[in-house]
């Protein structure tokens, strides 16, 4: 999503996968996947003169979270980024999102031979609550990552007029 939604040339970490990821990287038997990220992926997008958005593409398995304490922190708002053939991996990123109180929503990426869910499925399936959009999109297209993008800005927006519940 990074790489097809900068407006810069961004920082990648994609490696090709070896023998020895396979283990790590637990791909399915039609998987054509080829490239690993190592780290984390960068970007930007400039929206106004006194306001730019900065892109942190982090992969949520377990052996990167180190790096989401720092990125949770100062975040405004996060994409969870699923797979629909793999949603339980999902679990726990979202879980961690929502323990450090930081804003979500969830974007369902398309992509060959991957079933269509509606939004409301993949809410069920996530065990979602309904003010959090769910969205699909192709990581691969730039207007796509956009949208994607788009909703979150709308989402934390809406968020922040909503009346609070002070205890």
């Amino acid at each position: 999503m990074v790489r097809s939604v900068s407006e810069i040339s961004p920082l990648t970490t994609e490696e090709t996968m070896s023998r020895r990821s396979v283990p790590v990287d637990a791909l399915g038997p039609s998987s054509a996947k080829t490239e690993t990220t190592v780290a984390m992926d960068f970007g930007r997008i400039t929206v106004s003169d006194r306001v730019v958005l900065y892109l942190f593409g982090t992969p949520g398995q377990e052996r990167f979270w180190f790096l989401w304490d720092g990125l949770v922190e100062g975040a405004l708002g996060a994409v969870v980024i699923v797979d629909v053939l793999r949603l339980a991996e999902s679990f726990d990123v979202l879980e961690r999102l929502e323990r450090r109180g930081c804003a979500f929503i969830v974007a369902a990426n398309r992509f060959p031979g991957a079933p269509v869910y509606r939004p409301e499925e993949l809410r069920e399936a996530l065990d979602l609550p309904t003010t959090v959009p769910v969205v699909d999109f192709d990581a691969r297209e730039r207007e796509s990552c956009r949208d994607v993008l788009i909703s979150l800005a709308r989402y934390l927006l809406a968020a922040s007029r909503a009346p609070r519940v002070v205890r």
